[in-house]
């Protein structure tokens, strides 16, 4: 493992989490109960095709709230509150309010297309809640976070380093996302849009994340060498909650199973991915964009294949490689491109030639 002052694993885990994101709301389409929340449904299932989304379903978000509370210590290592405060509206606030009036009305313009409903302007957050909560939590938590940053050196991060250099330290956390199930009650533990479950949950795992980058490398050597055993641990509840609770467990189960996935996955990229490649540089920039636009796409991608008469496993495939196909296209030649519309979604303003930010996407 090549040790780097940039942290590729962790770009490739963002990466990672968004690819599943779009291959979920994808099966979304599949499943019986897609319209309820407002998703184009398929009038063929693959309801078999939701049983892996079930174990995806638990970490994938909170993994993203977790790399964004570390892209945040990593933005904070060149900038006082004031620029982080400017630089985080920019990249997050400003995407977050274009796309509530600009985007995410398109996926719900083309859901009214086709079931034929009448034709309205309907802004909302959308699949951006994430945004709006990421945002939320910047403004919650700078002032701790600063505070921790001018007593780098001091008595909290000598402790907290040296409590994560054990298997046990990681897993301690956990009793505070039991506690946010055990008090919230969600009704499902994946309902995280818009919900105050999600809002509670994603804060947790935004100031865990910054705390785990803070800690210094013992908690990294620590889900390196203990990977496969919060995996294994994972890989129990997971089976608990498929064989006895048909894959909708009690949330304080779920909410350890978790966090499980999650150092397992922290310790396997630490392993295998923080080295540098061109492909990853392209696509650390690539994912806020597409992650941004992938709804209206898919959509529309649904709404072109559905109605064609074809084996349904076929349309997932179509549908799939429909949306990766013309997301990248709008990215490539269109948005990042076009210098007005890059800070639209969360790219700087400079053009492609120029293009040399070392910053993370926030999300």
């Amino acid at each position: 493992m090549i040790t780097t002052e940039r942290r590729y694993d962790i770009d490739w885990l963002r990466v990672i989490a968004i690819g599943l994101l779009l291959i979920y709301h994808i099966a979304i389409i599949f499943q019986p109960w897609a319209m309820f929340i407002g998703f184009i449904r398929s009038d063929e299932s693959l309801e078999g095709l939701w049983k892996p989304m079930t174990m995806l379903n638990v970490w994938r978000i909170p993994l993203l709230f977790y790399v964004s509370g570390m892209g945040l210590y990593f933005a904070m290592r060149k900038r006082n509150w004031k620029q982080l405060l400017l630089e985080r509206t920019k990249r997050i606030l400003l995407p977050f309010a274009f796309g509530f009036v600009a985007i995410t009305t398109l996926h719900m313009f083309i859901f009214q297309m086709y079931y034929e409903m009448p034709l309205g302007y309907y802004p909302h957050v959308g699949h951006l809640w994430f945004l709006g909560n990421i945002f939320a939590y910047l403004l919650l938590l700078l002032p701790l976070f600063f505070y921790l940053k001018k007593n780098e050196n001091g008595r909290f991060k000598k402790s907290l380093s040296k409590f994560m250099s054990n298997p046990v330290g990681p897993l301690s956390i956990s009793i505070f996302f039991v506690l946010e199930a055990l008090v919230v009650k969600p009704q499902l533990f994946a309902m995280y849009a818009e919900t105050w479950h999600g809002f509670f949950l994603g804060l947790l795992a935004f100031f865990f994340g910054f705390l785990f980058v803070y800690s210094g490398k013992t908690f990294w050597q620590t889900v390196l060498k203990w990977r496969y055993l919060y995996l294994g641990i994972a890989a129990i509840l997971y089976g608990i909650k498929y064989f006895e609770f048909a894959t909708e467990a009690p949330g304080y189960l779920t909410a350890m199973e978790s966090n499980c996935w999650i150092f397992g996955v922290f310790g396997l990229g630490y392993k295998y991915l923080n080295r540098p490649s061109k492909t990853l540089s392209y696509l650390n920039k690539a994912a806020y964009p597409v992650y941004i636009i992938h709804m209206f796409v898919l959509y529309f991608g649904a709404m072109l294949i559905l109605p064609l008469k074809m084996p349904i496993v076929l349309k997932f495939i179509a549908i799939t490689a429909f949306t990766g196909i013309f997301c990248y296209l709008i990215y490539e030649f269109i948005l990042r491109r076009t210098i007005f519309l890059r800070p639209l979604f969360g790219l700087k303003w400079t053009s492609k030639k120029f293009e040399k930010s070392k910053l993370n996407p926030p999300i």
